[in-house]
């Protein structure tokens, strides 16, 4: 069972949803799962930056492309 500040953050994104039109509980959770994959993605690339940064190595093979369209799928810093 999900307690505390997750719960919390979970019921907010469904409040959010449900009120931008989205009242289907299996669209909802098809979205926050899209949502959370997206973000572990991001975190992925942002660990691999990280380390390139720190070994002073180039970035290969980015998970997001280095183009503008690639760029908008990354969570804002």
């Amino acid at each position: 069972m999900i307690t505390g500040a997750v719960k919390n953050k979970v019921d907010d994104i469904w409040q959010r949803m449900w009120e931008g039109g989205v009242t289907n509980p299996i669209e909802v959770i098809s979205q926050l799962t899209y949502l959370m994959f997206m973000k572990s993605l991001d975190d992925k690339e942002l660990e691999a930056e990280n380390m390139a940064e720190f070994t002073g190595q180039p970035l290969t093979d980015p998970i997001f492309p280095q183009t503008p369209e690639g760029q908008a799928f990354r969570s804002p810093c």
